[in-house]
């Protein structure tokens, strides 16, 4: 038995009660850290820290704001580490740990934390990363999750006014650096003309075709590849990733599954090399989409296959 368990067993009506929270403190987690694997290692740390300390939460009083409180301070204690071993940000492309939350896990979190697209689009997710942490804490739980100050303020053990104060700089760097998407939100779920350019996507890729992929995506595309710095302005600068992929001296062949992640179509690669015999898992592509058209793909390795129930082989 682990460390874990026997914590567990030593009082399971509590582990239970605090279980019931964890899908929703893994988002919370995720959104203060950027990042899937980080946000499970906060998860489990807010659940040790929970339960070593159950004796200062008093019985009757709202349990879901209490593990709040030490899933904050988690998420704060492993930014604080994070930052010794990484430098200050510059640009989106520069956020290394940046990684996709896949949609079916999403939805396992309860009604009353219910997942908008607004606030877990990649691209919302990299902003917040630019803000202090105690500014994205506040930010968090004042504009996402609908906090009052006060209760911001308990959470965080500071004053409202200081709480206050913190909003309105992150709402500038928010405001600032986050591209006006607003049109684009109109739902979270995949419109009949969106799953009809994501299915022609796939089959584009499969077959090699790279005129009719190319003809999917627009003239503005911005393609990045956390944790490389790279990025990809414009349709142009794609031709050498299309000849690695598609041309005649391509990479091998491949076979696409269609999921979802950060409530963006996404699109999981399985390639098959020369000499190989099956098709191997290789990339995610999360997409987000403008006017029927790809305006930007987010590439990501195929460490997180498992979290989206994706095989390791096709």
């Amino acid at each position: 038995m682990t460390g874990t368990e026997q914590l567990i067993a030593a009082d399971p009506e509590f582990a239970a009660r605090a279980d019931q929270h964890r899908r929703e403190l893994h988002v919370h987690c995720y959104r203060m850290l950027g990042s899937f694997e980080d946000a499970d290692d906060a998860v489990q740390d807010t659940m040790l820290r929970a339960w070593r300390s159950r004796e200062q939460y008093e019985d009757g009083t709202n349990l879901r704001a209490w593990l709040y409180r030490v899933a904050t301070t988690a998420c704060l204690d492993a930014i604080r580490r994070r930052g010794r071993q990484v430098p200050a940000l510059t640009s989106f492309a520069e956020v290394p740990w940046l990684q996709p939350y896949p949609d079916r896990l999403l939805d396992e979190a309860p009604e009353e934390a219910a997942v908008a697209r607004e606030t877990i689009e990649l691209g919302f997710l990299a902003v917040l990363q630019f803000l202090p942490p105690q500014q994205r804490a506040v930010f968090i739980l004042r504009e996402v999750l609908d906090w009052p100050a006060a209760e911001t303020a308990t959470l965080l053990e500071t004053s409202v006014p200081s709480v206050n104060s913190a909003l309105q700089r992150a709402r500038a760097t928010m405001r600032d650096r986050l591209p006006a998407r607003s049109a684009e939100w109109v739902t979270d779920d995949p419109t009949t003309e969106e799953r009809e350019l994501v299915q022609k996507l796939a089959r584009a890729h499969e077959e090699c075709d790279t005129s009719a992929f190319t003809t999917l995506i627009r003239d503005d595309v911005r393609v990045t590849m956390p944790p490389n710095p790279d990025c990809y302005d414009g349709l142009a600068s794609m031709a050498p990733l299309h000849e690695i992929a598609f041309g005649p001296d391509r990479m091998g062949d491949w076979r696409l599954v269609i999921t979802r992640a950060n409530r963006q179509p996404t699109l999981a690669s399985y390639l098959r090399r020369p000499g190989d015999t099956v098709f191997r898992a290789f990339k995610l592509d999360v997409m987000r989409m403008r006017e029927g058209k790809v305006a930007e793909f987010t590439t990501f390795d195929a460490t997180l296959f498992p979290a989206f129930g994706l095989a390791a082989t096709y």
